[in-house]
């Protein structure tokens, strides 16, 4: 059985409340599963860190790079290998990828989500009646 792991939601809420620009202009396009019904959810919490988009069904987390990211490399490798031994798959985009050309990025988010495999439905929840 797994065991409970306490999530900083206090420092994700904060996140939340306080997007970049580039966050703002993304989420208007993966809000309310805009996205080909796949739903995403800003500032997650994945182990000690946080991503700025999770798909959770197919475990993609997508990351927006600004100018404080240029510094933060090796911080960065380390963030992508636990969440990668977690798992998870990351997209990285620059903001200024995303607020150039948002439409792009949404397309490169769209194709990676229609190669992942879609996960196999919960025998619970399946509903038999018999």
């Amino acid at each position: 059985m797994p065991t409970w792991q306490p999530r900083n939601t206090t420092r994700a809420k904060d996140l939340r409340n306080q997007p970049t620009p580039a966050e703002q202009k993304l989420w208007q396009y993966l809000a309310n599963s805009q996205l080909a019904g796949h739903k995403f959810s800003r500032q997650m919490p994945i182990g000690p860190y946080f991503c700025d988009f999770l798909c959770r069904r197919h475990r993609l987390v997508i990351e927006l790079d600004g100018a404080s990211h240029a510094s933060s490399v090796e911080t960065d490798k380390r963030r992508d290998a636990f969440m990668r031994d977690q798992g998870y798959t990351i997209l990285r985009f620059g903001n200024a990828d995303v607020m150039g050309n948002v439409e792009g990025v949404v397309a490169v988010i769209a194709a990676a989500l229609a190669d992942r495999p879609t996960p196999s439905p919960s025998r619970t929840r399946e509903g038999s009646n018999g």
